[in-house]
C-alpha cells in the first residue's frame, strides 16, 4: 500500500489531503470514514492525474491494477483542489464521465477530466473568481449506481436563505438535475424533517447508464412525466441524511444524492457556494508524437526556436479528442492552451462569419501560452477532432526554467511587433 500511496492513488476513505486529492474526494473520505452511505471508490492525487493525462505508460498500468478491483460499471469525476469551496464550486465546469465500463476505460476518462479542467470554460471561470492559476485535477473514481431518483438537496435554503431543507429530484441519473436538463420536483422539508412544500416538476426524460458504455436520454412514461419521484418516507431519509451531513461536516451543505430501491447513497457533499502562480518543475516526456516537432516549426511563435527546445516543448503536448459539432475554443472566452491537429477538419468563425477550415497539422490558440486574453475565433470541430494540446500551466515554468527558450521567444515576439507596426 505504501507505494500505491506514494503514487498519488488511495483507498477513497484514506483521501485526507486536499491539496493532494481534492475538496471532492477528502470529502467523501469524511463520509466513509464516519459511516455515511457511499459508494466505494478510490482517489486520485493532482500530480498522478498528471500523469495519466501525459499518457505515462507506468502510470496508466498502475491506474488499470487499482481500479480493477472495484464494481462496475464506474464513474469517473474531477475532485480539483480549489473546487467544491464556498467561494466556487465549479459546477457544470470540470467533465464527468459516467458508465465506463471496465478498467481499462479509466485513464481516457481521467485524461477527458483533466483536459476539462483546463478548458476555455473552466478559465474564464477561474479568470472571474481570480483563481487564475494551474489546475491540480484530483480524480474520484467510484462504482456507478444505477438509481431510480437522484438529485440534490441544500440543508440550507440558498434562495431565501431560510433554515429549512431545499431538495430537487428526476427520475434515473441525478446529471439531469445538476446539469439542469429537466425541471425537477422540488421539495422543502423543516429541520425537524416535517414536509413544507412539495410541487412537480416536468421530467420528460431519464438519463440512464447503456450497458455498452456512457449513457442515453430515455423517454420517460407519460403518467411519470408530473408525478413526483420522492415519497413521504424517501424524504424522511433525506433529511436524516442532511442532519448526519450537518453533524459531520457543518451547516450549510449541497449534498447530491440517489436512491436505489429503498437504499439512499451519498454522492457528494459540499460547502454551499456563496458570491463572492509559481513556477513548478517539469519533466518532459521521452515520447512525442510523429510530425509534432516540425508542425513546431512552422507555428511563428516556435519558428526561431532550436529543433532540440522545440522537441522538449513537444513533449509536454497531451492528446485531447473533440466530437463532431463540438465548439473547441469560443470567441471571448479566457484560454490557457494551444492545440495542434493530429486528425481531422475543424471551421474558424469570427462574429459569425467563416473564415477558414483546418486539418491535420494546422494549429490554433498560441497567443493564449503567453496574454492570458480571450479567445479571438471560434473554433469548431467538423468531424471527430483529435489534437496535440499545451496547457499555459506546463508551458510556463519550461520557458522560467530555460532562459535561452525565453530570450528567442522574445525576439520572435519582437519581430512579429516590428512587421505589425
Amino acid at each position: 500500500m505504501t507505494a500505491v500511496v506514494a503514487a498519488g492513488l488511495v483507498p477513497l476513505a484514506e483521501a485526507t489531503d486536499e491539496s493532494s486529492y481534492g475538496a471532492k474526494a477528502v470529502g467523501l473520505g469524511t463520509a466513509l470514514r464516519a459511516g455515511l452511505p457511499v459508494p466505494p471508490g478510490v482517489a486520485l492525487s493532482g500530480a498522478f492525474v498528471d500523469q495519466v493525462a501525459a499518457s505515462d505508460a507506468d502510470a496508466w498500468a498502475a491506474l488499470l491494477s487499482f481500479v480493477s478491483p472495484l464494481p462496475v460499471p464506474l464513474a469517473v469525476r474531477s475532485s480539483c483542489v480549489d473546487e467544491d469551496s464556498a467561494a466556487a464550486s465549479f459546477a457544470g465546469q470540470h467533465q464527468t464521465v459516467l458508465n465506463v465500463t471496465s478498467a481499462d476505460g479509466v485513464a481516457d476518462a481521467v485524461r477527458e477530466i483533466w483536459w476539462s479542467a483546463n478548458s476555455d470554460s473552466a478559465i474564464t471561470y477561474r479568470k472571474r473568481l481570480g483563481v487564475f492559476t494551474r489546475p491540480s485535477v484530483g480524480v474520484v473514481v467510484q462504482s456507478l449506481l444505477s438509481p431510480d431518483c437522484a438529485g440534490v438537496m441544500f440543508t440550507r435554503n440558498p434562495i431565501t436563505g431560510a433554515d429549512e431543507r431545499m431538495i430537487e429530484a428526476a427520475w434515473g441519473l441525478g446529471e439531469a438535475v445538476v446539469a439542469g436538463r429537466v425541471i425537477p420536483d422540488t421539495f422543502r422539508l423543516s429541520r425537524a424533517g416535517e414536509v413544507l412544500d412539495r410541487r412537480p416538476g416536468l421530467k420528460k426524460f431519464a438519463i440512464r447508464p447503456l450497458a455498452s458504455g456512457g449513457t442515453v436520454d430515455e423517454d420517460v412514461a407519460p403518467g411519470l412525466v408530473e408525478a413526483l419521484c420522492l415519497s413521504d418516507s424517501q424524504l424522511a431519509m433525506l433529511g436524516s441524511l442532511a442532519t448526519a451531513c450537518e453533524r459531520v461536516y457543518g451547516e450549510g451543505r449541497d449534498i447530491e444524492w440517489a436512491f436505489v430501491g429503498d437504499d439512499l447513497y451519498l454522492l457528494q457533499c459540499r460547502a454551499v457556494t456563496v458570491s463572492a502562480g509559481g513556477a513548478v518543475s517539469v519533466s518532459v516526456p521521452a515520447q512525442v508524437e510523429p510530425g509534432q516537432v516540425e508542425t513546431l516549426g512552422r507555428v511563428p511563435l516556435f519558428e526561431n526556436l532550436s529543433e532540440a527546445d522545440r522537441a522538449k516543448i513537444a513533449g509536454l503536448f497531451k492528446r485531447r479528442t473533440f466530437a463532431a459539432g463540438e465548439t473547441v475554443t469560443k470567441e471571448g472566452s479566457h484560454a490557457a492552451a494551444f492545440f495542434v491537429i493530429e486528425d481531422g477538419t475543424a471551421t474558424v468563425t469570427v462574429r459569425g462569419e467563416l473564415r477558414r477550415t483546418m486539418g491535420r497539422g494546422d494549429f490554433f490558440g498560441e497567443i493564449a501560452l503567453i496574454d492570458q486574453g480571450a479567445r479571438t475565433a471560434t473554433v469548431t470541430a467538423d468531424t471527430e477532432l483529435v489534437c496535440q494540446g499545451l496547457t499555459l500551466w506546463d508551458f510556463r515554468p519550461f520557458v522560467q526554467q530555460h532562459p535561452d527558450v525565453a530570450w528567442a521567444l522574445l525576439q520572435t515576439l519582437a519581430g512579429l511587433l516590428r512587421e505589425a507596426q
